[in-house]
Parts: structure tokens; sequence; C-alpha cells
């Protein structure tokens, strides 16, 4: 039974790649220096997985900036006002993704129901795809001097195309993926001729409600690829959900693998059991790639099991759900973390640690598996019945919430005249939304009161200094409603997290938004409240600077919940209830659907 990995967090446990790119884009770093800080990065974590247990290691997982944009370089889909770019590929690969003085940079979207956001390909009139495997091949060749045969990671050419962007129509679309396929399969020939066995071709479209036109983009595209007599085996990739009505479809690709995501739909094993041919490999996605919690090890190794049990455990391979991209490195560095909390979370090495532990506990009984079964189940006992975790003044405030309560008193046009008459603003107000400019100086006086080379009293100083300045600034420009500028907070979400009873702040715990920007999602872990006022002191003190209205601004509950790691034992709907009650004492119902949505390309939206 083989142990996998779909893909690794590429930042590094220190964010090392997002310093490194930055002083890169500042002209301090050489692109020699970029590349080798890369290749260091990358053989980090081969040997890191290696010694865990994986034995089949992704590679080209690694990206400087987004895998849809290396995508988009590999198959030649170079926007025309890019093919000229002075500079090296690396300068000009840069410039798709931020633009330059003579050219708008590609645009950025959320990557499926995550908050990691990629470069939308652009297809244009008459581009010429062609093909460009330097990057996935120069990868593996990297790994394999190392002793090790990886598996390298592809975005598959249909889900690609749909993520563009094209103004044509569904025979435009058709005519793309016609166009792409070739240059696979030339990316294919060229890594089975550098000793690739497997490769890995994420296809997430497939686990979407696609149409009958898209589906047909799937099996023509397939129909080639799969026939290629020189091509390493593919293992094609869904997650994110399952497969549900496009099981049958993508076993009748006939791709020598399939990766099942169980953990967001453990329902799929079952029928997708019954669909593999003798000659196929299920990969078992069981350790959830997307949050920070421990596995269920008795859960996941019954999935495993089962499947074992009904195909045999040489057509098995124990993976996490999806690639790590979406979670912190390594726990280990979270050591002022207590020993309660710590005990329940698993980062990216942990969660690698449990699909090698899965696997084991898979081919074989031994005293050693017994142990780790039961410590498991300790731990996720203890935080069942953690007092932490359940506030029974929160619960209960929560079931006391009546239907009336979730009306307003008056009607939209008595507010309206009653606001209108206390504000006496004019017809056409303004006003400025969020922050103002958080300045290199405002981040330097907050890391020196963070690291305590400032006084509280010298950094409160300083920022009723920066909000004087910022109303005073907005005065000047003729705002009507002015904000106080939020020079106090750094991340908007873990502002409000770090005063709020649920949640926990790590200090390591970083995973990559887009580029080199990376955020530090706060942990939910339990029922939420408010000990004390979050904001009221800052906007009260900008108020006090001027009679024009200062409005108040705090990071919303839905918001709070779908930027941070959430739970795992509650609905996301529940989460947000007593999350809303406890930060705004109001407001009405959430419903939480998982949605992709693009330009309508074929026989209809998609959603």
């Amino acid at each position: 039974m083989i142990t996998t990995s779909l893909g690794f967090p590429r930042i590094g446990s220190h964010r090392e790649l997002k310093f490194a790119v930055e002083r890169f884009w500042q002209g301090t770093w050489s692109e020699d220096r970029l590349q080798a800080l890369g290749a260091k990065l990358r053989r980090r974590h081969w040997r890191l997985q290696a010694k865990i247990g994986i034995q089949q290691i992704p590679s080209n997982d690694f990206s400087f900036y987004d895998h849809v944009l290396d995508t988009a370089v590999m198959v030649g889909a170079v926007p025309a006002r890019f093919r000229k770019s002075a500079g090296s590929d690396l300068a000009r690969y840069f410039s798709m993704a931020r633009g330059t003085q003579s050219a708008h940079p590609m645009q950025m979207t959320t990557w499926f129901d995550t908050n990691y956001h990629y470069i939308v390909p652009e297809f244009e009139t008459g581009m010429d795809f062609c093909p460009d495997s330097q990057k996935p091949v120069a990868e593996f060749l990297e790994a394999q001097a190392l002793g090790l045969t990886t598996r390298p990671v592809l975005l598959g050419p249909v889900s690609f195309a749909l993520l563009g962007r094209c103004r044509s129509s569904s025979t435009g679309l058709q005519d793309i993926v016609e166009r792409l396929v070739p240059v696979y399969e030339e990316v294919l020939g060229d890594l089975n001729d550098a000793g690739a066995e497997w490769v890995q071709i994420d296809e997430p479209f497939l686990a979407l409600d696609i149409n009958r036109f898209e589906q047909r983009l799937f099996s023509d595209a397939y129909d080639r690829l799969v026939a290629i007599s020189k091509s390493p085996k593919i293992l094609l990739a869904t997650y994110f959900s399952g497969l549900g009505s496009n099981l049958q479809l993508a076993f009748d690709l006939s791709a020598p693998g399939l990766h099942l995501d169980l953990v967001r739909d453990p329902g799929q094993l079952q029928p997708a059991l019954q669909h593999i041919a003798a000659w196929q490999t299920l990969s078992l996605g069981v350790i959830d790639g997307r949050n920070i919690w421990r596995a269920n090890l008795d859960h996941a190794v019954a999935l495993v099991r089962a499947a074992s049990d009904r195909i045999g455990p040489e057509h098995i391979q124990v993976a996490p759900s999806c690639s790590l991209l979406h979670v912190p490195v390594d726990l280990d560095q979270e050591p002022k973390l207590d020993f309660e909390s710590r005990s329940w979370m698993a980062f990216a090495k942990q969660k690698l640690e449990e699909v090698v532990f899965v696997g084991r506990a898979c081919t074989g009984e031994s005293p050693e598996v017994a142990d780790r079964l039961a410590e498991n189940r300790r731990v996720l006992q203890s935080r069942r019945l953690s007092s932490r975790i359940l506030n029974p003044k929160v619960r209960d405030r929560v079931a006391a919430v009546a239907y009336r309560m979730l009306r307003r008193g008056s009607n939209f046009d008595r507010r309206w005249k009653g606001q209108s008459a206390a504000l006496g603003l004019p017809n056409l107000s303004t006003t400025t939304i969020g922050s103002l400019p958080q300045t290199q100086r405002v981040r330097r006086v907050r890391t020196a009161f963070r690291r305590r080379r400032l006084s509280k009293q010298a950094y409160e100083e300083f920022l009723r200094a920066e909000i004087e300045r910022g109303i005073r600034f907005q005065e000047k420009v003729d705002l009507d409603v002015l904000v106080h500028g939020e020079f106090e907070r750094g991340d908007m979400v873990e502002y409000f997290a770090g005063q709020l009873e649920g949640f926990l702040l790590t200090r390591h715990g970083w995973v990559q938004s887009y580029g080199s920007r990376c955020v530090k999602p706060p942990i939910l872990f339990g029922d939420v409240a408010r000990t004390s006022p979050m904001s009221v002191e800052w906007s009260s003190y900008a108020q006090s600077l001027t009679a024009l209205p200062v409005k108040g601004i705090i990071t919303g509950p839905v918001t709070m919940l779908q930027w941070s790691f959430v739970r795992d034992d509650l609905p996301r709907e529940q989460s947000v209830w007593s999350d809303r009650h406890r930060c705004a004492d109001r407001g009405l119902g959430c419903e939480f659907r998982r949605t992709h949505s693009s330009e309508p390309q074929a026989e209809g939206s998609r959603s």
C-alpha cells in the first residue's frame, strides 16, 4: 500500500519564499540567488516527506507565484502584451502576475472554495500554444539527483481551460482544449523520457456540477492522453468535493489511477469500488488537507481497509484529501500553544505522519498501531468534552433567540428619516471603506511593540497621533463620514479573533493567499464569547477629534468564519450563529454553499 501526497506548502516554514521573491522584486536579490533559494526549499520539502515515510512524493508542486500561472507558461498561454517583455523568462513570469508600466496584470480570483487566489488564464484569438516542459522535467530531475523518484504534478488541460477567460462561444472552448491536448502529450512524453513512472494530473472541475458539453471535453481529452504509448501512468486527481454524478465519467476516462477526496465525501468510496477496473489504482484522500485538526484515525483506517479488502492493498494509495498548500507547514513551530490545543491539531508535516500511520495500520496489527489508535481516541474525546470548547452561556443565549429578535422594530422609511435627521448628511455623502494606508512606519512601530522594544504607553501615543493625522486629512479632502484609520490593526480578522474567546492565534501558522502574500488564519476552536469592547476605545477617540460623524468598523462574522480555520465538530451555519450573537448581538441567519463561478463558456452558466 503506497503512501503519497498531492502537494506540499511552498512558502517555507519561515516564509522564506515570500521574503526572497519580494527582495527580487525590489532588486536586492539576483535571479540566480532566488532560483537557488527555490531549489533549497524543494530539496528540504522532498527530504522531509521522504523522512516521514511518504513513498510517492510530488514534484512540480512548487511555484514562485502560482501553479495556474506556471501552467500558462508551460503551455505557452502568454497574453500578447507580455510576449515582448524585456528581461528574463522569470521577469516576464512575474510581470504577468503583477503587471508593468505598459501592461496591466492578469486577473486574479479565488481557487474554488478556498482562500487561495490564482492567476486567471487568458485565451486570445489565434493564441499559439507551444509546450515548455522545462520546469516539470527540471524539478523531477532535481529530485532524482537526490535519489527520489517523484510524481510530477500538472494542472489538467480541461480544468485549466475552464478556469480561464475566453470571450468565445462553446466552440471556442472546445478548440482551446483540442489545441492544449497535443501540448500535454509532448510534456508527458518529456517526463516519460526523464524517467517519471507516474504523473498526477489535477482536474478539480470533475468535482463540480458540469454540463454535458464539459463532460465531452473531458472524454475527448483523456481519450488521447491515456492512449499515449510513451507516457507515465496518470493519476487523475479530484478534490474539494465528491465526484457525484461525474463518478461514472471519471472512471470512463480510463486513467490508471484516480484520487478521491474522502474527507469532503466519504460516501463516494463504495460506488467507486463498484466501478474500479482490476488494473486501476485508487488514491484515497482520508486526511483533511484543508483544515488543521487531527484526523479521526479509526475512521480513516476503516475507509482504507474497506477499499483494501475489496480491491487489494496493491491497488491503494493513502493520501491527504488535497494539496497541503492550504495548511501551515509544521505544528512543531508553535511551542507557545498550550499542550491541550496542540494535541488537537495537525499541520502539513503532522498530516503526512498521519498518512503514513494509516498506511501502516492497514497492512497489519501491532501493539504500536493499537497504542496510537487508543491515544488518538483519547485526544478526540478530550476535545469533544473540553470546557474550553463548550460554553454553556453562549449556547443558552443562542437557544433563547426568538423569531421576533430577527426582525427590526421599525421599517426602512422610518429608520432612514431618523438617521438622516440625526446625521445631517448631504444626499450624496462621501466616505472611505476600510483602513487608511498601513505605511512602513506604522508597520515598524507595531512590530517594535510586539517584540517589546516599545512600551504600551509609547505605542498608544503613536496610535493616537496617527489617528489624528488621519482625521485631519479626511477633513481636509472634505469627506462627510470619517474613519479612524485602523492603525492599531494588522490583519482585520486576526485583530478581532485575538479579543474573542473560542479563537486561537498562532505565531507561524502562515499559508499562502496569493503570490508573496501570506496570511495567518485564526483557529476557531470553540464557542465564541466577547468579554470586553473590541473597537470602542479607538473609534471614540477619533470621534472626539471632529464634529463630523466617524463610523466604527468591525469585521463581520461570515468573513471571520471564512478566513479562519473552522471547527469540524459543528456545521458552519451554527458556528457563525454563535459568532454573530456574541460579536454583533444581532443579525440574520446565513446559508453556506460551495460554489465556483466564471463567465458562461459553454451550454449555460456553471456554479
